[in-house]
């Protein structure tokens, strides 16, 4: 507690610090105040059908990565989601199309018209969910609930609600350049975060008001069972291998330099919580293209698709959910990871790994040693995101059993360690000691 006081102490000395972080804070405010804001024509008071029905299934993460936008029929009610399928998208074209490829490699001008790619193609994925949300109201509030009728309504509500996620999307840029952490991931936390009294809640009246399923003895296993789970998620954020680098010695002037070992940390999941984020986009796209209440149909193609990934807790849903996991695992660490790249600033440094050559053995060697401890990684993530469906069918109640798995305790864990350490360095570069020694927490 001592060190936590004196941390908080530094952080307000360093004005740069204190103001990024009070700017994250009065950014994520605008967000959470925009998330009441009822959509122009509805009247708020008959919007308990779309509790009921974001009460469970799949429709009730897509609320809660919303931080409850969707169920309140909020101006920002799409939330998020949109602009990250689109930078699925976008990032996946990066791999096979020569345009996007040559892009990528343009430095600081590439990545402005890599984003406005992706904004352009983030309207056009909205232009398509806005108006099956709004369909999606029509069928759950009754014809009183609309102060606005007909075409106007749809109109208006679509350019609304458009704007509204690009207006999420404008907050999670300006948190990145002037706050602290990413500002994307920072504000689906934050929707986590806010729906978690509520599940916590519906779980306590659900085993000790009720006096169902174990009472006050099995509310306490859940608890015990959610903290080992919590620390499982952060050995398996922080959990790395290191390859020893041996330095050579060189001499300039009067100066000696190298000669020491040193080692090089690889993330067994280097690429932290994005892969669950990218997997949940895609897998929140059946219901957003072909219609959130198409899935009540009683018979149709459309139908049969939604009623197999409306259901988390089914076989098929998590299957594809996992291997999903897994594919983006693989891809995002091949992102941010360049053997090529880290086996020449080794050799431009006169470092080299004892035992294997300098140059293209070396890229080779920790390609090899990253393919090896990512496949364990990407399973670990993929059995952790899962954990939810184990919970909902153990009897715990569904909204509550979402902070078992990687949909939201994951999340919490990897964004919260990321601003801790961006924190941290602040902190280091100014000679503060912070919350963290060696990369982990105290």
């Amino acid at each position: 507690m001592k060190r936590l006081i004196e941390t908080i102490r530094n952080i307000w000395r360093i004005e740069e610090l204190k103001n990024r972080i009070l700017a994250t804070l009065g950014f994520l405010f605008i967000y959470r105040l925009a998330s009441f804001v009822v959509l122009p024509g509805v009247n708020p008071e008959y919007l308990s059908a779309l509790d009921e029905q974001t009460s469970d299934g799949v429709l009730s993460l897509l609320d809660m990565f919303s931080g409850g936008a969707f169920s309140n029929a909020s101006v920002v009610g799409l939330g998020i989601m949109p602009y990250i399928s689109a930078s699925i998208v976008v990032q996946l074209l990066g791999m096979v199309i020569p345009y996007f490829q040559r892009l990528q490699r343009d430095g600081e001008s590439g990545r402005r018209k890599i984003n406005q790619i992706t904004r352009i193609l983030t309207v056009a994925i909205l232009v398509i969910q806005a108006p099956s949300y709004l369909v999606n109201l029509y069928q759950k509030l009754p014809s009183e609930a609309f102060a606005i009728d007909g075409v106007m309504f749809r109109v208006s509500s679509t350019i609304i609600l458009t704007a509204g996620t690009m207006f999420v999307m404008w907050l999670g840029e300006r948190i990145t350049d002037r706050g602290i952490g990413n500002g994307i991931s920072l504000i689906i936390m934050i929707g986590i975060i806010a729906r978690l009294p509520h599940s916590l809640l519906a779980e306590f009246s659900s085993k000790l008001v009720s006096n169902n399923s174990g009472g006050l003895v099995m509310f306490v296993l859940e608890f015990l069972f959610l903290f080992f789970v919590f620390i499982g998620s952060i050995a398996l954020v922080q959990g790395t291998r290191r390859i020893p680098v041996q330095y050579a010695k060189r001499i300039e002037g009067n100066k000696q330099y190298g000669g020491v070992r040193q080692y090089i940390p690889l993330k067994v999941n280097a690429a932290g919580v994005m892969p669950i984020i990218f997997a949940q986009a895609i897998m929140f796209l059946p219901i957003a293209f072909l219609g959130y209440a198409t899935q009540n149909a009683e018979s149709s193609w459309a139908s049969s698709i939604l009623s197999t990934f409306s259901d988390f807790t089914g076989f098929w849903y998590n299957f594809v959910f996992a291997l999903l996991i897994i594919v983006f695992t693989y891809f995002y660490t091949a992102l941010i990871m360049n053997p090529q790249q880290m086996a020449e600033d080794m050799k431009r440094n006169g470092g080299y790994i004892p035992g294997v050559k300098p140059g293209k053995k070396t890229a080779e060697f920790i390609d090899s040693i990253m393919s090896k401890i990512t496949l364990p990684g990407s399973i670990l993530l993929a059995i952790v995101a899962i954990l939810p469906a184990f919970a909902t069918m153990a009897g715990v109640e569904s909204s509550f059993a979402q902070f078992y798995g990687g949909t939201s305790l994951l999340i919490l864990v990897g964004v919260v360690l990321d601003t801790l350490q961006q924190i941290e360095s602040h902190l280091l570069m100014r000679h503060y000691d912070g919350l963290m020694k060696s990369g982990a927490l105290h």
